[in-house]
């Protein structure tokens, strides 16, 4: 710290640590709201605060980065996001030569959130200051349009400015790799390394670029050479690679389809991609929730903009039912996700994303079928360890391979990229969290495509084989097994009290490691193997050594029992959640259903009192889906 800033921060808090920090945010930040949010906590010594917001950096999570926007380090603004695109920046400078930053470049889309596009237009500053060509697009994304844009454009990574379906205050930084999927270990976290070693804003504060107010100056920016819309390339190519995944006779058996299908963009970007993909697959228009087609940065008409909550949907229901719709299909903000519910006899059932799983990975069987192509090991599909094993039962019947990753798309993408280097054909690929990628076109979930997928097979199996969405989900169980989930989570703020709960369960006998619990409801139903993939204890191999790729910045255990039931415990990466995955996988001559879901909800019970405890911890609990 050299003498002007000693007497800088002299003025401060007296804590060396957080008076640099209020230093450099005052120096550096071109925002001048922000710069004042963090001035007036100075002028009112409200230094909590400011060592919450200052001392303690964002950093990659499960996607990137997402966090509240306001003043602060620890937040979503645009000091961070240019501090976020220089370490990005350099990179990419020491993993690529220099040649392919002004010929490939980065490509950068958003949302319709507050600051969204705001953000993306910094980050591509930063880049065109740095000699990189720049694909930024000058309107609003669905989220899968920007890996599939790195992969049509070859580019060298790009980013989604989004919180997907998080609060309105909250936004994020989706960073994707060359190879069009989310960033892995060791990118994530040399990029953060990155980060930290160039925080001080490099961005030339000039006439052209800059406003009084800090924002960027569209037409100074487009004059820039290196900068270019990518949409008339990417987006209609995007549709015809979409219409390549169904069969001819598909599309063309669509066009008399008698269903219709209500939608909703939870006030987010679907409705212009979605309406796009029906209409290319040859389906009658969407009937639209009116009250959430267009997008609202401040979801007025949308309190709770994540379809995976039930509540989230009922205008959707509304206006299925006023319109006679018998499909139900829904997008979060960014259109990644898709939930879809199905009204029959004036009943709605909502479908899980395990249930979604399970027909979308029939469809695609059913489309090899159509096409008549084999299915052999060559043919892989992909889940999370939290999801359904419905693929895996599946697999042993039809012959295809299944692989199970950590959660999250990123694993599933890149393991995806991984088995089609070696010349396999990756089919499908999903997470229980209505997140789908059908084949790798887009090699992340993609709720567009899913649901131009999802409307076509519903139009098939009412016409074609007289059934709806549910009686075939039962046909898929009568094949293959009964398999039914309960997904769900409790809330907690306090990390100790997390890392402490968790640590019980692997020290569980008298404090010794590598001990868990052997049984629930007093030794009714067993456990049999536990595979905890925070410390890489897995009692089902030979080493007791997981194979999957172990974290020990996260918590993330799984029970698997006697009686073919499977229980993973785990800390959210964006959200202060425990959150547990628990499905029972019935044998084909498993007939009785109801009797299966009845033990899984009494063992789903007793696991939650018995590993989390609660009452003891002061826990809230979450009804489970």
């Amino acid at each position: 710290m050299d003498q002007g800033q000693n007497d800088s921060a002299n003025r401060y808090s007296g804590n060396e640590k957080l008076d640099k920090c209020i230093h450099d945010w005052l120096s550096w930040d071109p925002n001048p709201t922000t710069k004042n949010e963090i001035q007036k906590y100075v002028d009112n010594e409200d230094w909590e605060t400011l060592k919450l917001r200052l001392c303690k950096r964002i950093s990659f999570g499960t996607a990137g980065l997402r966090a509240e926007m306001r003043a602060g380090f620890d937040s979503m603004n645009d000091l961070v996001v240019i501090q976020t695109a220089q370490g990005i920046c350099q990179y990419l400078k020491e993993q690529f030569p220099k040649k392919s930053w002004s010929e490939q470049g980065i490509v950068f889309g958003y949302d319709a959130r507050n600051n969204s596009k705001r953000f993306a237009q910094l980050s591509a500053l930063v880049f065109l200051e740095n000699g990189f060509r720049v694909y930024l697009y000058t309107c609003f994304v669905a989220t899968p349009i920007v890996p599939f844009s790195i992969k049509k454009l070859k580019c060298l990574a790009g980013v989604q400015v989004t919180a997907s379906h998080n609060r309105k205050e909250d936004n994020g930084y989706k960073v994707y790799w060359s190879n069009g999927a989310q960033i892995i270990p060791p990118h994530d976290s040399e990029i953060q390394k990155a980060i930290e070693k160039n925080l001080k804003p490099q961005i030339k504060k000039d006439n052209l670029v800059w406003k009084d107010d800090g924002s960027v100056d569209d037409k100074a920016l487009w004059s820039k050479k290196q900068l270019q819309d990518p949409y008339d390339q990417v987006v209609p190519a995007y549709f015809e690679e979409l219409i390549n995944q169904i069969p001819k006779e598909l599309i063309q058996a669509n066009q008399d389809c008698p269903l219709k299908f209500a939608y909703t963009a939870m006030q987010g970007v679907g409705y212009e991609f979605v309406k796009k993909a029906i209409k290319c697959v040859n389906l009658e228009p969407l009937i639209p929730v009116e009250e959430q087609v267009e997008p609202d940065p401040n979801f007025s008409k949308t309190p709770m903009p994540n379809p995976e909550e039930a509540k989230a949907l009922a205008l959707a229901e509304k206006t299925a039912k006023d319109n006679k719709c018998q499909i139900i299909l829904a997008n979060d903000p960014d259109a990644d996700r898709l939930a879809v519910a199905e009204v029959y006899e004036n009943e709605v059932k909502i479908f899980t994303g395990n249930e979604i799983g399970a027909l979308l990975g029939w469809w695609m069987l059913e489309i090899m079928k159509i096409s008549k192509s084999k299915v052999d090991t060559n043919h892989v599909m992909i889940a999370s360890t939290v999801s359904s094993k419905i693929l895996k039962s599946m697999a042993h019947i039809e012959g295809f391979t299944f692989h199970e990753t950590l959660t999250g798309f990123k694993w599933m993408a890149n393991k995806a990229i991984d088995e089609e280097l070696t010349g396999k054909t990756v089919l499908f690929a999903f997470e229980e969290a209505i997140g789908f990628m059908i084949s790798t076109v887009v090699p992340d979930k993609d709720g567009v495509s899913a649901a131009a997928h999802v409307a076509t097979m519903a139009r098939y199996l009412y016409c074609e084989k007289k059934l709806t969405l549910q009686q075939q989900l039962e046909n898929i169980y009568r094949l293959y097994g009964y398999h039914t989930s309960i997904c769900s989570y409790v809330i907690c703020d306090d990390q100790v009290k997390i890392k402490q709960i968790f640590n019980r369960l692997r020290t569980f006998d008298n404090g010794q490691a590598n001990t868990y619990p052997r049984s629930i409801l007093n030794g009714k139903y067993q456990i049999e193997h536990v595979r905890d993939l925070t410390t890489g204890y897995d009692s089902s191999t030979a080493d007791l050594k997981a194979t999957l790729p172990v974290s020990s910045s996260s918590q993330m255990i799984t029970f698997t029992f006697a009686n073919n039931v499977v229980v993973t415990l785990r800390t959210s990466g964006t959200e202060p959640k425990m959150k547990y995955y628990a499905e029972i996988c019935g044998e084909r001559e498993d007939s009785n259903w109801e009797q299966l879901t009845a033990t899984l909800k009494i063992m789903v019970e007793a696991l939650v009192n018995e590993f989390f405890e609660p009452e003891k911890n002061k826990l809230k609990l979450r009804s489970a889906n």
